[in-house]
């Protein structure tokens, strides 16, 4: 009897521990597969995604069914989010608002779904991708930085050019036609000897009613009685006696200045008159009968070379080295010349 009250007292004590139900806690830490998860994980630390990959691969080869599961996706998404929920406790479950749920969970399945594409594709392919990437795509930070780039690019464009204009005019102005300037009371034109003025007068004036006085460093040019038209000191010296003034038409009074230094242009006529830039002007041709005999013969030879190149001809040294040659055949024909060149 006593035996068969012991094993009665024991009884309910085993089905006490048989229907008794572990919590939840104690059965995810009593995993009989963590030892070797376990092992996995340290694998795989420097990047656990990693173990997911491996095992996912695993399965897919193994189950071969896998491979065309259409809800595969969504199975791995709920089995992640049922995990996130076993890690929880019920007071956290409770405190957590609903929409607060709904937001996370939609959250964590978008970042795992993103992360799995990470993971599967090729670098290779993830490299191509980011450089065919569309304009459309560019961040809006490059995109204004290109824009602030090609503005500042145009600012210091308008500003060089304006900048280069205004030095153009504090030069002077561009010459005319005939390296002056068309000025409103006068023009004036010029040669590297000589300088012309044209003041124009009322149709009619006489001779007689002009006041015009050249002197080597001066120039007074007007009506009598009047304010000078053109009045100051010459831009250089002059060769009074070789100057004159004339009535032309009996409207134009044409002045004729000859220059002291025949090597220089002017930029004006009288000090403090506008003044043209100097380095547009552009000189006329010269005569060959202006020249000194040593620079014109030097420039007729320039000219005839040029011809003579130009017609496959030889040029005048060539034809001078080609006269010493035959001197040179003459004074010794026991000479064999056949295969001598002109250097």
């Amino acid at each position: 009897m006593a035996i068969i009250s012991e094993y009665d007292e024991e009884q309910p004590t085993a089905a006490a521990e048989v229907t008794k139900k572990p919590r939840l806690e104690e059965t995810f830490s009593r995993n009989t597969f963590d030892p070797t998860l376990e092992r996995l994980f340290q694998q795989h630390k420097n990047d656990p995604f990693s173990l997911i990959e491996t095992v996912a691969d695993f399965l897919v080869r193994r189950l071969k069914s896998l491979s065309s599961d259409d809800t595969l996706e969504a199975r791995v998404s709920q089995i992640f989010a049922s995990a996130k929920t076993k890690t929880c406790s019920p007071g956290e479950q409770v405190n957590k608002n609903k929409d607060s749920n709904v937001t996370e969970h939609s959250n964590g399945v978008q970042d795992m779904q993103e992360n799995k594409k990470k993971l599967t594709k090729d670098p290779k392919v993830v490299q191509k991708e980011e450089k065919q990437r569309s304009p459309a795509e560019t961040p809006k930070n490059v995109v204004d930085n290109t824009l602030e780039a090609a503005e500042k690019e145009s600012l210091s464009t308008d500003q060089t050019s304006i900048t280069k204009e205004e030095d153009d005019d504090s030069k002077g102005l561009k010459p005319n036609a005939g390296n002056g300037a068309d000025l409103e009371k006068y023009s004036w034109t010029q040669t590297l000897s000589e300088a012309s003025v044209q003041i124009t007068l009322p149709p009619g004036t006489k001779s007689r009613s002009i006041n015009c006085e050249i002197k080597k460093k001066h120039l007074t040019a007007g009506l009598k009685g009047q304010t000078p038209l053109l009045q100051g000191e010459l831009y250089a010296p002059v060769m009074t006696d070789d100057c004159f003034w004339s009535l032309e038409d009996g409207k134009t009074l044409s002045i004729l200045l000859t220059k002291v230094n025949k090597m220089e242009w002017w930029n004006c006529i009288v000090k403090g008159e506008p003044i043209i830039d100097t380095q547009k002007v552009e000189p006329e041709n010269s005569k060959l009968s202006d020249l000194d005999p040593e620079t014109r013969q030097t420039v007729e030879k320039m000219m005839f070379d040029q011809r003579q190149k130009a017609m496959g001809l030889p040029t005048s040294e060539e034809q001078q080295k080609n006269e010493i040659l035959k001197k040179f055949m003459a004074q010794h024909p026991e000479m064999d010349f056949s295969r001598a060149k002109i250097c």
